[in-house]
């Protein structure tokens, strides 16, 4: 995450050559597919928990599901 915020600060600077700045797009796209990829895997692995009116468990859902 941090070298994705080192490139956008790059090319948001504006003082990068067009070469170099295409480059630097590639290469936050591909962190960019990275980050998203462990995000989703992390929240795959949360489940939202049900509980009824005495506090039992009694079901899980996927992260996200109602």
């Amino acid at each position: 995450m941090r070298a994705l915020e080192t490139i956008v600060r790059r090319l948001e600077s504006g003082d990068v050559p067009l070469d170099e700045s295409i480059s630097l797009y590639a290469q936050g796209e591909e962190l960019r597919k990275r980050c998203a990829e462990r995000l989703q895997a992390a929240e795959a692995r949360i489940a939202k928990l049900t509980v009824d009116a005495n506090g039992a468990v009694i079901g899980a859902q996927p992260f996200g599901a109602d």
